[in-house]
C-alpha cells in the first residue's frame, strides 16, 4: 500500500521500529458478533427514559437499543479498517527503565524536507489514534512527503488498543509514559519536537514536556487544575469563560463518578468493561456522546468502541485515574505544572474541564491562547480543521525553537 506516498520512518530512525498492519481476527468479530446478539438489554426504567430526551441520570435506553442494533446489523469494521489502514502504521520496541519492555503502537506521516518539525498528538481516555486520523487524513491530501512541513506522529497509549499492556506486577503513571514517549521520539532519530495533547494525552504531555529538553513546547486542549491563588492572575476571566467554570462545576457533581470509580476500584471496573460489548458501550458510549458538542456519527463512536473490544484493553486502559483522583491523588496545582517553555491552549465551550485564559497563564510561558464558539472534550475527532489551524498557528510563533 503506497500510503498517498507516505510510507517510510525518517532518516535516523531506529531499527527497532517496524511497519505494521491492523488485522484483527475474524474469530474475534464473530465472537462479538455473538455476545451482541446474545446480550439482553436492562428494563426501561425512570431514569433511562427521562422525557424531552434528557440523558442527565445516566445513558438513554432508546439509544443504546438502537446502537446495539445498529452496531449488530449495519456497522462494519472491515469497512473502517481498511479505512485505517490507508495510513501507515508503525510498533516501536521501547525499552523503559521503571518497567521493561513495551511494544508502542504508532500512526505516522513523516516528510522528507529537512527543516520539518516533529508533532506527537497523545489522546486520552477513553480516546485512541482514531481521534486523530482526521487531521492526518487532511494533511496527506494537501501535502506530499516532499513538501509536508511537520512529522506527525499519533501513539497509542500505553494499555491501550494495539501498545502493550503495563506489567501486573509494576504500577504506571503518567511519569512512565513520559519516559515512554520521550523514548519512542529519540528512537525516530528526533532530537526535538512538539506536543499536542488532550485529557491524559495532554497530563503525559506537561510532564515530558517538564522533564525532556527535547520538548521544545506544548500546545494542550484540555488543562485540569484547581483555581489558582487570586493574586497570580493577570488578566479578566470572561463570560463564556465563566459559563465554562459553571459547567465544569456541574460536571463535579453530576458526571465524574466514572473517574472516581476508575480511581478506586479499577480491578473490579476491569472486569465489568471486559465482560460484555454492550457493558462497554454503555460506559464509553455516554463520554463520546455527553462530552461533545454534537454526537459523533454512528460509525466513528463505534470504530472507538470496537477498538477497546477486540484488542481486550477497557480494563488495562484504566492506570491513570488512580494518580489524579481518590484518595491520596496528586494535585494539579501550578507549582506543579509550571513549564518554563512555549505553551499554546485552545479552549472549547463543552469541555468537560474548560480552563480560562487567567488559569493557564498560571501553569507556562502561555504564547498562545484562542477561545472558540463550538467543540467539545474529544475536539480532534469534533472539529480536526479548528484544531489543527490552532496548533499550525502556535508552531508559526515557536518555530525558532526548533532552529
Amino acid at each position: 500500500m503506497s500510503f498517498g506516498g507516505f510510507r517510510g520512518l525518517p532518516t535516523g530512525a531506529s531499527d527497532d521500529i517496524t511497519p505494521w498492519k491492523v488485522d484483527v481476527p475474524q474469530e474475534t468479530l464473530d465472537n462479538l458478533s455473538t455476545l451482541l446478539k446474545a446480550t439482553p438489554l436492562a428494563p426501561k426504567t425512570y431514569e433511562n427514559s427521562l422525557p424531552d430526551q434528557k440523558r442527565t441520570l445516566g445513558v438513554r435506553h432508546d439509544w443504546i437499543s438502537s446502537t446495539k442494533s445498529y452496531w449488530e446489523t449495519v456497522f462494519d469494521w472491515r469497512k473502517q479498517e481498511v479505512y485505517i489502514n490507508s495510513f501507515p502504521h508503525f510498533k516501536a520496541h521501547v525499552e523503559d527503565g521503571g518497567l521493561g519492555k513495551f511494544d508502542i503502537h504508532f500512526v505516522g506521516l513523516f516528510s522528507k524536507r529537512s527543516d520539518a518539525i516533529p508533532v506527537m498528538l497523545l489522546h486520552g481516555w477513553p480516546g485512541c489514534f482514531v481521534e486523530f486520523l482526521g487531521i492526518l487524513d487532511r494533511l496527506r491530501a494537501r501535502y506530499t512527503p516532499e513538501t509536508l512541513p511537520y512529522h506527525l506522529i499519533v501513539p497509542s497509549l500505553p494499555g491501550y488498543t494495539f501498545s502493550s499492556p503495563p506489567p501486573i506486577d509494576k504500577n504506571i503513571n503518567s511519569d512512565s509514559a513520559a519516559r515512554i514517549f520521550h523514548q519512542l521520539m529519540t528512537e525516530l532519530g528526533f532530537k526535538s519536537y512538539l506536543i499536542q495533547g488532550g485529557d491524559l494525552g495532554g497530563r503525559i504531555g506537561r510532564v515530558v514536556a517538564a522533564n525532556y529538553a527535547a520538548c521544545k513546547a506544548i500546545h494542550l486542549n484540555t488543562g485540569p487544575m484547581p483555581p489558582p491563588n487570586p493574586a497570580e492572575l493577570k488578566s479578566e476571566i470572561n463570560k463564556s469563560e465563566q459559563e465554562g467554570l459553571d459547567r465544569h462545576m456541574l460536571f463535579k457533581e453530576m458526571g465524574s463518578a466514572y473517574a472516581y470509580a476508575h480511581a478506586t476500584r479499577p480491578a473490579t471496573m476491569g472486569f465489568v468493561l471486559s465482560s460484555n460489548p454492550v457493558a462497554l458501550l454503555a460506559w464509553v458510549g455516554e463520554k463520546y456522546i455527553d462530552w461533545t458538542d454534537e454526537d459523533p456519527p454512528m460509525d466513528t463512536l463505534l470504530t472507538c468502541i470496537t477498538l477497546y473490544w477486540v484488542t481486550n484493553c477497557a480494563a488495562t486502559s484504566l492506570w491513570s485515574y488512580r494518580q489524579f483522583y481518590g484518595p491520596g491523588a496528586e494535585s494539579h496545582g501550578t507549582k506543579r505544572w509550571h513549564i518554563n517553555k512555549p505553551l499554546g491552549f485552545s479552549w472549547f465551550p463543552k469541555e468537560i474541564t474548560p480552563v480560562p485564559k487567567a488559569w493557564v497563564e498560571t501553569t507556562g510561558q502561555l504564547v498562545f491562547y484562542r477561545q472558540h464558539s463550538h467543540g467539545g472534550h474529544f475536539v480532534a475527532l469534533e472539529q480536526p480543521d479548528v484544531l489543527w489551524k490552532d496548533v499550525e498557528d502556535f508552531i508559526d510563533i515557536v518555530k525558532s525553537e526548533f532552529r
